[in-house]
């Protein structure tokens, strides 16, 4: 029957696509090429597109396959009874496929683009990682002997049939799950010495991640997976909280669960919507998970930090630049920072007793403030009772809104004039033939010309020194984005370019940027092959290094801000997202002026995430756009 219609139906596609009901594409292109049966034969049997009940139990992630059933249904509307009926029909935007609502927005890798203006087409991009998203849980499941993602906590989830994950949360219900981490992650560092790493680590505490294919990189000793973050050698877990864009909760979970805290109290602060984030606090009732959300229209959650809570009283912070799942832990580079354990402040001290030179601690406070969530209020409270003495970098954040007074409040500084207050008070005088290097996984939208926003405001700040402010003049611009050829030569080809959205047409608007781009190159770090989803920002010469930035900002003006110039009086500086990041400068680590870049016997190198000196484009390098692998998935379909 299903055939015969088919055959009827001369629009619908004769080649069946051979992956079945296990396909996970996203992409319309693919369902103009291929008939998909299963998903024909749902939509013949309705009278509109709304009354279609998707099967509980599906081969792959369930809104995903919503999602396919939206995008066959708008390409071949006559499959379903209800076309010959219009009144009977619904507007597909709108339509819910079962009882509770979810979100078809799905992205398996932080990268929207940077958040800029409407021209920012983001929804290819979002069906791109949807489509990575879903094959990567095909790939789990057809591996031999899957490991189920976490044991119930409650009597309600032990009854009889629930030993599979559900399809609308991606939680498992299995009561028991082999505590063999082997076989549930490609790189396992040997537990009970991240405390004895860390050590090793002072004064800088910057790691990178390890990468799967880069065996060297499993036993550096500035390299670190995300297990490690909860080694017991560095406190008992008593609580914690994620703050990030995407979280996979099966991963995350699985990651508590080998650590032995299945069931501490965790709270996750996320920015992309997931059904499985929604739901998963009724099938694990210490987990809470809140939607941040935000109001300026191109915002995102793209801050990565996490709080570890231990049960002496102590804590600790991690900055990093990863999302929450398995693809921004494997063959991406990614940088973190850890702070030192961080003790409880004893009880009869001083409110201002433990603070940081750096204000670190007052900083963080103002920060978390700007969320306005009553569950960060205990959080807070506790952070005020802890001794930040130890923490010798800065927090440089953003919180999206319109600021004034930034350069007057020192203590409200978001964005670029934060950074910018920081150099003045604290880094040496740079030689002003020293560039600033801007190293990000995404590009925002700049202008169309170098004076637009890079020369015409931000390096304002990032150019700031405490030499004598009729001294210093603007500093030469370089940054290093992986080319076309540097991504072809990954560990996954040109789907390491998965974490690089910048798009030809926006490129098309500021080509004049192709001239100070720079490859990326990591031989010494063994990273070369590992693309970077680290975003970094530095100044050095010949004599060391200035100061060095690590952050989840990428270059763009949602991320640093923006004056608006239209303002009469007082010109606001807009942010659209909540970022966050930590400025190592050397007179506050080493009490000198610069940071050795190179082996010295008084101070421990400073670990570069790539090689210096840099390489600059040649003549026939493009940098690496998203539109490359979108290319590729069509040429599949000839």
């Amino acid at each position: 029957m299903e055939n015969s219609k088919r055959k009827m139906d001369s629009n619908v596609p004769t080649k069946v696509c051979q992956y079945g009901s296990d396909c996970y594409r996203v992409n319309p292109l693919h369902f103009n090429e291929y008939s998909h049966p299963h998903i024909e034969s749902l939509l013949s049997k309705v009278a509109s597109i709304n009354q279609v009940v998707v099967p509980e139990q599906t081969k792959i992630n369930k809104s995903v396959f919503e999602e396919q059933i939206r995008i066959v249904a708008k390409q071949f509307p006559h499959l379903a009874d209800g076309a010959k009926h219009p009144a009977k029909q619904t507007k597909l935007d709108t339509v819910v496929t079962r009882p509770e609502p979810t979100s078809s927005k799905q992205t398996s890798s932080e990268p929207k683009p940077s958040p800029a203006p409407p021209a920012e087409s983001k929804n290819a991009i979002e069906s791109l990682f949807a489509e990575r998203r879903a094959k990567m849980q095909a790939a789990k499941r057809e591996a031999p002997n899957p490991v189920p993602v976490l044991e119930p906590t409650t009597e309600a989830t032990s009854s009889a049939g629930s030993s599979a994950a559900t399809a609308d949360t991606g939680v498992s219900l299995q009561k028991s799950l082999p505590r063999d981490i082997n076989a549930y992650f490609p790189v396992v560092a040997p537990r009970g010495r991240m405390a004895q790493k860390l050590a090793a680590a002072e004064p800088y505490n910057f790691f990178l991640t390890t990468i799967t294919d880069s065996k060297p990189t499993h036993s550096e000793p500035l390299s670190v997976t995300f297990q490690e973050l909860l080694d017991s050698s560095l406190g008992q877990l008593e609580s914690s909280v994620q703050m990030n864009f995407m979280v996979d909760i099966g991963w995350l979970l699985a990651h508590y669960y080998f650590a032995g805290y299945e069931n501490v109290p965790l709270l996750i602060l996320y920015g992309d919507e997931t059904p499985e984030l929604r739901m998963v606090s009724k099938k694990k009732p210490n987990v809470t998970a809140v939607k941040v959300d935000i109001k300026t229209p191109f915002g995102v959650h793209h801050t990565k930090m996490g709080l570890y809570g231990y049960r002496d009283g102590s804590m600790r912070i991690v900055i990093s630049t990863a999302n929450l799942y398995e693809d921004d832990w494997h063959n991406r580079t990614q940088g973190l920072w850890i702070s030192p354990r961080l003790p409880a402040v004893p009880e009869d001290a001083d409110t201002a007793f433990g603070e940081s030179v750096t204000d670190f601690r007052s900083n963080l406070l103002a920060y978390l403030d700007a969320y306005k969530l009553p569950q960060l209020q205990s959080w807070m409270a506790r952070i005020r009772r802890t001794d930040f003495s130890d923490v010798k970098v800065c927090l440089v954040a953003s919180v999206p809104g319109e600021h004034v007074d930034t350069l007057k409040k020192p203590q409200n500084h978001w964005g670029h004039p934060q950074l910018g207050y920081l150099l003045e008070k604290y880094a040496a005088p740079i030689d002003d033939s020293c560039p600033l290097v801007a190293q990000s996984s995404s590009i925002g939208i700049f202008g169309p010309t170098p004076e637009s926003w890079i020369f015409g405001e931000i390096m304002a700040n990032f150019g700031k020194s405490s030499a004598p402010v009729g001294t210093r003049r603007m500093p030469a611009f370089c940054m290093i984005y992986p080319s076309y050829s540097n991504v072809e030569q990954s560990h996954d080809a040109l789907l390491g370019g998965g974490c690089l959205p910048y798009e030809r047409d926006m490129h098309s608007k500021q080509e004049w940027l192709k001239a100070y781009l720079h490859q990326w190159c990591s031989r010494s770090r063994n990273r070369n092959k590992a693309m970077p989803h680290i975003k970094t920002y530095c100044r050095w010469s010949h004599r060391g290094l200035y100061w060095f930035l690590l952050t989840s900002a990428n270059l763009s003006k949602s991320a640093w801000g923006v004056y608006n110039k239209a303002g009469r009086f007082e010109k606001p500086l807009r942010i659209n997202s909540y970022e966050a990041g930590v400025l190592f400068l050397p007179k506050l680590l080493l009490d000198e002026d610069f940071f050795p870049m190179e082996a010295d016997k008084k101070h421990p190198q400073f670990p570069m995430p790539y090689d210096v000196p840099i390489i600059p484009y040649a003549p026939e390098d493009t940098p690496f756009f998203i539109d490359y692998l979108r290319k590729e998935d069509e040429e599949e379909l000839d």
